[in-house]
C-alpha cells in the first residue's frame, strides 16, 4: 500500500520560512516524480514546484524564487523549504507521486497524494 505523509506545516508571520516533508512508502521511491500542490479556500489546486525521478527541479510560478526542493530517495523524502512566504501562501499543500521522468504541473497526472498539511501565513 502506497502512503505519502506529509509534515512541516503550520503558522508562520509572512516573510518567514517554512520546511514541510513528504514521507513515501510501499513503492520503489527512485523511481517517482514528486509534485508539491496547495489549495486554498475556494481556489482550485495549484503547482507548486516538484523534483523529478532524476533530480530535475522545477518550481512553480507562484513561488519563483522562494521555494527549494530536494530529495532524500534513501529516506524516501521529498523536502519543500518555502522562504519568504506572504499570506498568499496560505494553504493546505499537498505532495503527489507519479512514476515518470518529467515533472508535471497538471494534478491529474500524479497516481498517488498525501492528505495535506495546513500552512498558515499570518500578516
Amino acid at each position: 500500500q502506497v502512503q505519502l505523509v506529509e509534515s512541516g506545516g503550520g503558522l508562520v508571520q509572512a516573510g518567514g520560512s517554512l520546511r514541510l516533508s513528504c514521507a513515501a512508502s510501499g513503492l520503489t521511491f527512485g523511481n517517482y516524480d514528486v509534485g508539491w500542490f496547495r489549495q486554498a479556500p475556494g481556489k482550485e489546486r495549484e503547482f507548486v514546484g516538484g523534483i523529478s525521478a532524476s533530480g530535475h527541479i522545477y518550481d512553480g510560478k507562484s513561488v519563483k524564487g522562494r521555494v527549494a526542493i530536494s530529495r532524500d530517495n534513501a529516506k524516501n523524502t521529498v523536502t519543500l523549504q518555502m522562504n519568504s512566504l506572504k499570506p498568499e501562501d496560505t494553504a493546505i499543500y499537498y505532495c503527489a507521486a507519479r512514476r515518470g521522468i518529467s515533472i508535471r504541473v497538471y494534478e491529474g497526472d500524479y497516481t498517488y497524494w498525501g492528505q495535506g498539511t495546513q500552512v498558515t501565513v499570518s500578516s
